[in-house]
Order: C-alpha cells, then structure tokens, then sequence
C-alpha cells in the first residue's frame, strides 16, 4: 500500500486528533457530563473516523482499482474494497 506509507504523516495527524476526541470522551463520561456534550464527542469521534476511512479509502481506489491494468487484480480488489464497504456500513 504506497499510498498509506506516502501520507503516513497526514494519516497518523488524523489518528492522533482521533486519540484526542476519544480522550475527551472518555473525560466526559468520567466527569458526569451531561448527555448532549457526551453525543457532541460521539458525534465528533464518528466524523473524524469517518473522514480517515475515506481518505484512505479513496486513495486506495485511485491506485490500487482504477490504475490497476491486469483485469483480473482490478476485479479481484474491487470485490475486496466491496466487501470491506458492506462492513464499514454495517
């Protein structure tokens, strides 16, 4: 997977500012707050997981389905990229 190594540092930026929402949440739970600021850190930890998966979703679309040449790799991730969508949105 070139692409995760090529934006390894933008990509573990996102990871880190996921680490911080989750911190947060957690910190809201143990201090008892109130339920909107616990859904507004649920809310923000799901866009910002969200947003890792398609970034790199999409990167690996563009390389590893639409700039395959062998058919039969391109089919074969597409199936892969396919499956792992089913998952995501289960």
């Amino acid at each position: 997977m070139a692409h995760v190594q090529r934006d390894r540092k933008k990509l573990l930026s996102r990871v880190r500012r996921i680490q911080g929402q989750l911190s947060a949440l957690e910190s809201a739970l143990q201090e008892d707050d109130d339920c909107a600021a616990v859904l507004v850190q649920i809310a923000a930890v799901r866009g910002a997981v969200h947003g890792l998966m398609t970034e790199v979703l999409s990167a690996h679309l563009q390389e590893h389905v639409a700039g395959e040449r062998d058919e039969k790799k391109r089919n074969q991730e597409l199936a892969a990229v396919t499956a792992l969508i089913r998952t995501y949105l289960k």
